[in-house]
């Protein structure tokens, strides 16, 4: 007997709809063809063990298992259910008229439970996009598919609840969830809030302007001066996702199965921080099946690198491509795959490789030779991507002492939000710009005009502080924000002097 169900494979961030085809016949063999995976190959034994436990039947028979299309290799363990459903009805012990009405995906234990699988919402999209009824899935991955509207999804414990659903009629629980309250919920209470930090009053403002325009900022400061609490605190006051950055945002994490359990929609942004000791593949993504790596994790929030000189080199070029486009292509032999990776690089570095520099009571100095060489580890076109420098300070100790709390990450919040309002607006007719930092010499000539007291002042900051010319658009790009924050139309003098301040690596002494 001959039985088809649908199942799903998830290429990139997209689903395809994989054909599972059970034959039953006269015979001894189980043959499992259509590129299958070892995790697919060993399902027989999970599905044998977990029938008998349910007391159901593994037949006896010769079983034909097709993935089909037959020319794309499928992998992981979460056909199990498909595969042993398909198994019953081609057995005769499962009724099989309203299959054909489901995508079945979930990985079986050996008593019958289900255990979680990767990439359900992407699964659930091409479901409803293809007009399945329903998706039948483990209960621990329901809420996160239960976001696409128009799709009964159905989370399930054990084998058994689906054969009585097919067999019995009974009905099976249907998961929903509240868009607007999993969006809003954890809005106004951030788990890291700028009011913790004591004193840092020029660089929560730094902090701030950069989230505002969307620029990289690299913070340099000795050890213990709060570059990484700082650097946590940054996703706080970014704007709040719209609905269509948090579907995509939870999308790459569903494939590789970061989602947490029973959250569904992410309405966080990701802020993602990775060891020193990460290979490039796992940065940027890649691999024999090609998997997002932390770049695109942290599409639509923050990718924090801490102490950048420590990262091996080839590892911080293979960035480059990525910060400009904002998307990385994975290419194979039989397949290419675009990761999205539009995100916020925020890196911290100590000044010197003992952390301290030109400071007659540090425990460790290190000479302005050692310095440089130390610096010189970051390429010049890496640093060129990065908008703002800023050096951070130790915090003194009446500063850390006081009680009083800083401004909180809300207020700061409903400004940058209100100044990314004003970009949006500006940038509406262009395409794939949305805030200052994505501009480009075009836009920069039309958007960022001097007038002639500016001018003459950005000139003298370039020829006494050695600037380099790489220094000159994107001084004009954070003054175009610090002018945005103000509601201000045109850049004033004002915005141009803060701006110079932002630029401490290009200056001499730094990096040459």
């Amino acid at each position: 007997m001959l039985v088809k169900l649908y199942g799903s494979a998830v290429f990139g961030v997209e689903a395809q709809t994989i054909t599972i085809e059970v034959n039953t016949v006269r015979g001894i063999g189980y043959h499992l063809v259509g590129l299958p995976d070892n995790a697919i190959r060993e399902s027989s034994y999970r599905i044998q063990a977990a029938l008998k436990n349910n007391n159901f039947e593994f037949p006896g028979k010769r079983i034909t298992i097709n993935m089909a299309p037959a020319d794309l290799r499928k992998e992981g363990s979460a056909y199990d259910l498909s595969i042993a459903l398909g198994i019953m009805g081609a057995s005769s012990q499962l009724e099989t008229e309203k299959l054909d009405q489901y995508i079945i995906m979930g990985e079986l234990s050996l008593d019958g439970g289900l255990q979680p699988i990767k990439g359900a919402l992407p699964i659930a999209i091409k479901a409803k996009e293809e007009g399945y009824k329903g998706f039948i899935l483990p209960i621990q991955n329901a809420k996160e598919a239960a976001i696409v509207d128009g799709l009964d999804v159905h989370g399930i414990e054990n084998i058994s609840e689906v054969v009585d659903f097919f067999n019995k009629g009974t009905e099976l629980e249907k998961t929903t969830v509240n868009l607007k309250e999993l969006f809003y919920e954890n809005l106004a209470h951030p788990e890291f809030d700028f009011a913790d930090v004591k004193g840092q009053e020029s660089i929560k403002r730094c902090m701030e302007i950069a989230a505002a325009g969307g620029h990289n900022i690299i913070m340099i400061g000795p050890p213990g001066s709060g570059k990484t609490m700082l650097a946590k605190r940054l996703p706080s006051i970014l704007p709040p996702m719209s609905l269509d950055e948090a579907l995509e945002t939870t999308k790459i994490h569903s494939v590789v199965g970061k989602v947490k359990e029973n959250v569904g929609l992410m309405s966080e942004r990701p802020f993602r921080s990775p060891h020193h000791t990460i290979s490039d593949v796992a940065l940027v993504g890649g691999g024999t099946y090609p998997q997002p790596g932390e770049i695109s994790l942290s599409h639509n929030g923050v990718l924090f690198l801490d102490e950048l000189p420590e990262f091996k080199r080839t590892v911080l070029e293979v960035m480059r491509q990525p910060l400009e486009d904002r998307e990385v292509t994975i290419s194979r032999a039989k397949f290419t795959v675009t990761y999205p990776s539009s995100f916020m690089l925020v890196a911290s570095m100590n000044p010197s490789p003992g952390g301290y520099f030109n400071d007659p009571e540090a425990p460790v100095s290190s000479s302005p030779a050692e310095m440089q060489r130390y610096l010189s580890k970051i390429s010049g076109p890496l640093l060129d991507r990065i908008d703002i420098h800023i050096e951070v300070t130790p915090v003194p100790f009446d500063k850390l002492s006081d009680e009083r709390k800083g401004e909180s990450s809300v207020e700061i919040r409903k400004r940058v939000t209100k100044a990314r309002e004003i970009q949006t607006q500006r940038f509406n007719s262009t395409e794939k710009i949305h805030y200052n930092a994505q501009m480009g010499v075009k836009q920069i000539r039309t958007f960022c005009a001097l007038d002639e007291a500016s001018k003459t002042m950005l000139k003298t900051a370039m020829e006494r502080l050695n600037l380099s010319a790489r220094a000159y658009d994107r001084i004009l790009k954070v003054a175009r924000t610090i002018a945005d924050l103000e509601a201000s139309e045109q850049i004033q003098t004002t915005h141009i002097s803060e701006a110079i301040q932002y630029r401490s690596l290009d200056r001499d002494g730094w990096l040459g």
